[in-house]
């Protein structure tokens, strides 16, 4: 394939981590495994308490559980060193450093970009946050993970506003995508907006190129440094990288122009920022601010996206989209997708204006200046009531462009706001081929069985006759409840795969026109005409959200 125009090969980008040295990232990632800075060593050295609190960016316990760790056990302190050095941004003594990363070194570090010299003493502090990350085997025992992430140093860890290209390390956002993502096997995928580039490492792993875009030339660099300091368990030749990895420089579908990708995904810079008049580029936050006014570039890229999927490709991306004063929150998102495409809208969460200002302007430390923050907040509102925006919602978006044209069979936009279990991708990808299946089968000739994680609740009043509620509930998966009518009830207790959903539904058809009462229990009137139609159509929707399982796909899963 010929080198793109928006290829980014540089591995010396002022202010981030230098990838251009491999025999000093080799030396590291001998060092890192070498002294166990993997999620479980470091979790050891703190224990679950401060390792908790340090997820939720309070280093405190954790310095003091380090500390602890120290004294009683001498033979962690090199490990220690490390975690205080670039978890919780505490100078560290040179020779310490030597002693801890001894391929690496003190010299080595300081080459990579790694840290910098305390002023006016003998310390040195981080120059960047360098953190353990993987993910656990299958069960097959394939698939796992132990690798390590270079990002800027987070509001937590360093005094003051953060800087405007700011890299973003391993965010909420990042891991909920990773969670979200369908993994198929793929010839080639895209990661739109990579950051530090932890979807592409993701990819890597079951998609055999990955092209990698950002807008940010300093992010880009923390990319690749990643990807080559992983290379060896992201199967990456670091001599050949192109052969796996293809970086670019540019905004949004701009560097893909003209290429077909079988998957996308995308963590975009889809915060809502009020935009200002004459306002300069270099004073947007690159991580989260894509520089369009209200949601537009979710929009963009939710229209534009499928023009790059290759046939049957997918693409899933997070977004926020703006819900005005009087209407659903789905109106905006439904007018975005184009027609042909498959499209499926899980809204996880939904808050004021006055709630997403403060979490946005918290997330950069612009809080810590009161007449800045004061400002910041006001154009906020402003901007949100200029286009009379009640609500802010953020959710999921999955979209594919069909195998075969024609029109588009999965169209659902749905409000799914509790708990539900993760990772979540298998289960989408599971609703998927549910949906595909029912488009291309007889529901009436397929033998149906009840999914493993269905349970049944009856409520009904002390000495009544019939329950007044049914419901269908999931243990796994989106977890959804399903209110049940008494003859929808029946159906699922015989569906054991004997017979066919026809069949059940004939049976119930001939019962209920004998007399039944189904009035009582939540059932509809009966109607000869319409009852076996209606009733399947229930089953249909019970099959797509997971309910029932067709047989023939419950026995090749």
């Amino acid at each position: 394939m010929p080198r793109s125009p928006y290829e980014f090969t540089a591995g010396n980008t002022p202010d981030a981590p230098r990838s251009d040295l491999p025999a000093l990232l080799a030396a590291l990632a001998a060092d890192l495994r070498s002294l166990d800075y993997t999620l479980d060593g470091v979790a050891r050295l703190l224990g679950p308490t401060a390792s908790a609190a340090l997820n939720r960016d309070q280093i405190i316990p954790a310095l003091l559980a380090a500390e602890q760790a120290v004294r009683e056990d001498n033979r962690v302190a090199p490990l220690a060193a490390v975690v205080r050095l670039w978890l919780l941004a505490e100078p560290q003594e040179g020779g310490t450093l030597d002693g801890a990363l001894p391929g690496t070194g003190v010299e080595g570090l300081l080459e990579l970009g790694l840290v910098q010299p305390v002023p006016g003493s003998m310390l040195l502090t981080a120059k960047a946050d360098l953190r353990p990350y993987g993910w656990d085997k299958n069960d097959d025992g394939s698939g796992g993970a132990e690798l390590w992430v270079a990002s800027d140093l987070a509001a937590h860890q360093q005094a003051g506003v953060l800087r405007h290209d700011h890299v973003l390390g391993i965010g909420q956002a990042s891991t909920t995508l990773v969670q979200t993502t369908i993994r198929r096997h793929t010839e080639r995928a895209l990661d739109l907006g990579t950051g530090c580039g932890i979807q592409a490492f993701h990819l890597l792993h079951h998609c055999q190129h990955v092209t990698a875009t950002d807008i940010s030339e300093r992010a880009l660099a923390y990319a690749r440094f990643n990807i080559l300091l992983n290379a060896e368990a992201l199967s990456v030749d670091p001599d050949r990288l192109e052969d796996r990895v293809s970086l670019r420089l540019g905004s949004l579908l701009e560097p893909v122009t003209g290429e077909e990708f079988g998957l996308v995904v995308s963590n975009p810079p889809f915060v809502i920022t009020p935009r200002s008049a004459g306002e300069d580029a270099a004073g947007q936050f690159t991580y989260r601010d894509g520089g369009l006014p209200g949601d537009e570039i979710v929009a963009s890229l939710v229209a534009g996206l499928p023009g790059i999927l290759a046939p049957g490709g997918w693409a899933q991306m997070l977004g926020n989209w703006e819900v005005a004063a009087g209407s659903g929150w789905d109106e905006r998102p439904k007018s975005w997708v184009r027609p042909g495409t498959d499209a499926w809208f899980i809204q996880r969460e939904q808050v004021s204006p006055e709630q997403y200002a403060e979490t946005w302007l918290r997330d950069a430390s612009e809080s810590r200046d009161r007449q800045h923050y004061r400002a910041a907040y006001a154009a906020y509102l402003a901007d949100f009531a200029s286009r009379n925006v009640a609500g802010i919602g953020f959710g999921m978006v999955w979209l594919r462009r069909p195998a075969h044209g024609g029109p588009a069979a999965i169209s659902r936009f749905e409000e799914i706001t509790y708990p539900i279990e993760q990772p979540i991708g298998p289960h989408l990808g599971a609703a998927v081929e549910r949906s595909d299946w029912l488009a291309a089968h007889d529901l009436g000739g397929t033998h149906l069985l009840v999914a493993d994680d269905v349970t049944e609740e009856r409520h009904q009043r002390p000495g009544a006759e019939h329950p007044g509620v049914i419901l269908l509930r999931q243990g796994a998966g989106l977890r959804r409840t399903n209110l049940m009518s008494t003859e929808l009830a029946g159906f699922v207790s015989a569906c054991d795969g004997d017979l066919t959903a026809g069949q059940i539904a004939g049976a119930l058809e001939a019962l209920l026109g004998g007399g039944l009462d189904v009035g009582k229990g939540g059932g509809r009137a009966f109607d000869a005409g319409s009852f076996q139609g209606a009733l399947l159509a229930d089953v249909a929707n019970l099959v797509r959200d997971g309910f029932l399982i067709p047989a023939a796909i419950a026995a090749e899963g």
